[in-house]
């Protein structure tokens, strides 16, 4: 790939104002201040040190600004790929700390490998298969997610159960345990939010949350209260080293949980970029999505790191706090490197809860019902697409869900590439052209003359559908059918099943009398009749350029016998345009 400056993610700049670069550096604080204690957290939960997880966000922020198409996105460690790395690594390290280590940094480097090799084969294409229902029922489930895995934490509770339902059940069962002050201080936050952006909206207002809620802290000393703090952050940089002593059979052991955490990264790297970028009007390059992944997983595994995916949680509070390029990323970069080394005693009072109310807040962005309401306003088997992803990723996981969406996608494309939409076209009363007979009242066939349009490319799996249609609009011809037309505008190419298809259908109407020809044929569908032995079957006579060019030929090979029968020409068209078809060359509609 040619590398291009500025980056991708930094292009946004070229094309905005000045005072983005202000706004981009507000969000940038508001999205360090969250992730100093997620990424701890995440690292604890990958089973390694919390301050792993300082160093594993450091070379993600640095790698994707340079690399990343979104300007958004919110690259690090995060929980899927945190609880599949702990899954995989606590049986191989048998109780090791050190070994734990060693294997965390493999696995990145497996993972940042594989996603290097996929965008080297180009398969950024994969993630076409995400389509719009499936962003916005996504997003909507992971806000769900969002939101409740910050009930504890604005209740002042630490809950075991790791389902929404099981958080939820265990919430109600302990409320006499939530710790008031602290969800005074969630309550407050939130409705803080909700109208400062609601009434000045050009406000950094997450950021001044957090603010003001420290500050309430130090001078209330809520601390000492029992309002959780993020407390004393541990100093240090990584080094750079490269895993030791880790044999062959290590590494095809690591390597299906490998190639599942470059998946689910993938998937969630993608869905929630195209997600942002649906929302704020721009595109993303999911092949270089899918580099700049393998690039942030090669950095950690280089840094004594772990396998990491984007946030949708820091995406969204990015996106709260009005982040408009990757500039946003580098700044919570260097507040991380500042924090390590001098600033740590000022992050120390930040409260849990007040990070929390800014997750929940900008969780509740995510959830897009009017979205959900256009889809079923446009088409019911979107909706309920969207509806699946959302309970998918709600009842099973992300990728599960998201796994599920998708092959619903492709059986609702299938069906429709399997039974499309097909016409029989005839002239209307007043109305120039061809159009779908069904469509209109009084619209009619030029007798003997059958036009049919599949709305398709024919293939193996529609040939059979073809067959059955085109005979069926012959049967249902009040007067002997002498030609049989197919409109192929939309028969983009055959393969060889459609092609062995048509060669019986012109046999079966040639032993019925009955001519078949082909109009609108594009090049590349000639080239492939050629090929098929199609065209020396038709006849090149019977492949028309144009709609009107099939009825004017009709015509014309009518004329003998209507001659001997003792009609001429005028009387056979005035007959067909009494009717009040158009004249030939009319435009063409549905």
């Amino acid at each position: 790939m040619r590398p291009s400056w500025p980056p991708p993610g930094m292009q946004p700049l070229n094309r905005g104002r000045a005072e983005w670069w202000k706004v981009d550096l507000v969000a940038g604080i508001t999205v360090a201040a969250y992730l100093i204690p997620q990424c701890m957290a995440y690292a604890e939960l990958a089973g390694l040190p919390p301050i792993t997880g300082l160093w594993a966000i450091l070379p993600p922020l640095l790698l994707y600004a340079l690399l990343g198409s979104s300007p958004q996105l919110s690259v690090g460690p995060e929980s899927t790929t945190a609880v599949m790395t702990a899954a995989a690594l606590g049986p191989l390290a048998a109780g090791d700390p050190g070994r734990y280590a060693e294997l965390a940094s493999l696995l990145a480097l497996v993972v940042g490998g594989l996603c290097c090799l996929g965008a080297w084969a180009r398969l950024g294409f994969l993630a076409d298969l995400l389509s719009k229902p499936i962003l916005v029922g996504y997003m909507a489930g992971v806000a769900v997610i969002m939101i409740t895995s910050q009930l504890g934490r604005i209740c002042g509770l630490t809950l075991a159960a790791d389902s929404i339902g099981g958080q939820i059940q265990e919430l109600v069962q302990r409320h006499a345990e939530v710790h008031g002050p602290t969800l005074v201080m969630a309550a407050a936050v939130l409705a803080f939010l909700i109208v400062l952006q609601r009434r000045w909206p050009s406000l950094p207002a997450p950021l001044l949350a957090v603010l003001l809620a420290t500050a309430m802290v130090a001078a209330l000393q809520l601390d000492r209260q029992g309002v959780a703090v993020i407390g004393p952050i541990p100093a240090g940089l990584p080094q750079l080293s490269l895993p030791k002593g880790e044999t062959l059979q290590t590494l095809r052991s690591l390597l299906p949980t490998a190639a599942g955490i470059a998946l689910v990264g993938y998937s969630d790297n993608v869905l929630t970029a195209r997600a942002f970028a649906a929302r704020n009007g721009y595109r993303i390059d999911a092949n270089q999505e899918l580099l700049a992944l393998g690039a942030v997983n090669l950095g950690n595994g280089l840094l004594q790191g772990f396998p990491v995916s984007s946030s949708g949680s820091r995406t969204a509070i990015g996106d709260t706090a009005g982040s408009r390029s990757q500039v946003f990323s580098l700044v919570a970069f260097l507040v991380v490197i500042l924090v390590l080394l001098v600033l740590r005693p000022v992050l120390a009072l930040f409260p849990k809860a007040a990070l929390g109310a800014i997750v929940i807040y900008a969780a509740l962005r995510l959830i897009d019902l009017g979205e959900f309401r256009r889809l079923r306003s446009f088409r019911s088997s979107e909706w309920q697409l969207a509806l699946a992803t959302l309970v998918g990723v709600l009842v099973t996981d992300l990728l599960t869900g998201v796994a599920l969406a998708v092959a619903l996608s492709v059986i609702d494309l299938f069906s429709r590439l399997v039974r499309p939409h097909d016409a029989v076209l005839g002239e209307v009363p007043q109305l120039a052209g061809l159009h779908d007979i069904h469509d209109w009242a009084g619209a009619r066939t030029l007798p003997g003359l059958v036009i049919y349009r599949y709305d398709a490319p024919l293939c193996f799996a529609n040939a059979d559908h073809f067959r059955r249609r085109a005979l069926a609009a012959i049967e249902a011809e009040t007067t002997p059918v002498a030609w049989f037309v197919v409109n192929a505008e939309a028969i983009v190419e055959i393969d060889i099943s459609a092609a062995d298809m048509l060669i019986e259908l012109i046999q079966e109407l040639r032993h019925r009398q009955i001519v078949l020809g082909l109009a609108r044929v594009k090049q590349d569908l000639y080239g492939q009749l050629v090929r098929a032995g199609l065209l020396e079957a038709i006849g090149a006579d019977h492949i028309f350029p144009t709609l009107s060019s099939v009825r004017q030929e009709f015509l014309r090979s009518r004329a003998p016998a209507c001659a001997s029968a003792g009609v001429s020409d005028d009387v056979q068209t005035n007959d067909v345009q009494s009717s009040g078809a158009a004249p030939a060359g009319g435009s063409l509609h549905e």
